[in-house]
């Protein structure tokens, strides 16, 4: 009987080794890759611009050298980490991981080089538009406490994308690969919540097509970094089949 790669269903980059996950067509020359430093120039012309900084409430503005490196060693460690966690284990069946190691976006040129998109990632959520401290203390160290595949996990996905592929179906696609091929397979991951600005209809979009709901309409005046006042949050939720029965 043959091995199981752990890596699935992850393919491998033949010329440098790596790791990446593709797109579907009509996408299927955009792979999503673990961080590497040398995104840093990339990231701070994606953040610096504002079509992308004005609906992210995280990034601070103006974006600089230092809050990549910073950015691309916090993402980069626990990837590397993931990684060889699974190049490791020697489990018969595919190992339940706390994780994902790929999340940065490339499209992939004719010569085998690639772009800098942006970036699709999944973390445990820690619940950002909940306004008491102690509930969203509560919230975040239970969530955080439940073991890797536990299927209460809540999980969370942030993602940008540079603004000259925005309105190409790009990140739906994206959110589609990372959920089905990695997230649900590969974390059971089974409930997963985002958080989208009122005003930015189009990643709400994105998500709806992709199976979540809006359950929850926060109004919640807020200034992000770039000093733009939003409105308030829509909450979307996605339970897998499993999880509703």
């Amino acid at each position: 009987m043959a091995s199981i790669s752990q890596l699935h269903p992850l393919e491998i980059n033949e010329r440098t080794g790596e790791p990446f996950l593709r797109l579907p067509s009509p996408h299927e020359n955009i792979i999503i890759t673990p961080p590497r430093l040398e995104d840093v120039p990339a990231i701070v012309r994606a953040l610096n611009d504002p079509r992308v900084y004005s609906t992210l409430a995280g990034p601070p503005f103006p974006y600089k050298e230092e809050h990549a490196i910073w950015w691309i060693n916090y993402t980069k460690t626990p990837s590397d980490e993931l990684l060889q966690e699974l190049r490791q284990a020697n489990d018969k069946d595919l190992k339940i991981v706390d994780g994902c190691p790929v999340r940065t976006l490339r499209e992939v040129q004719s010569d085998g080089s690639d772009v800098f998109l942006g970036d699709v990632g999944c973390d445990r959520c820690g619940y950002p538009d909940v306004v008491d401290p102690e509930e969203k203390s509560r919230l975040t160290f239970t969530n955080d406490q439940l073991p890797p595949g536990d299927k209460d996990i809540v999980w969370c996905i942030g993602d940008y994308l540079v603004a000259s592929h925005h309105g190409k179906g790009i990140m739906s696609a994206a959110v589609s690969t990372l959920v089905s091929s990695w997230m649900v397979p590969r974390m059971n991951a089974q409930q997963i919540r985002v958080e989208t600005f009122l005003s930015n209809r189009g990643s709400r979009r994105v998500f709806e097509k992709n199976g979540f709901v809006v359950e929850e309409t926060v109004e919640l005046k807020k200034v992000i970094p770039c000093g733009k006042i939003i409105e308030g949050f829509d909450i979307l939720w996605w339970r897998s089949s499993e999880k509703k029965a």
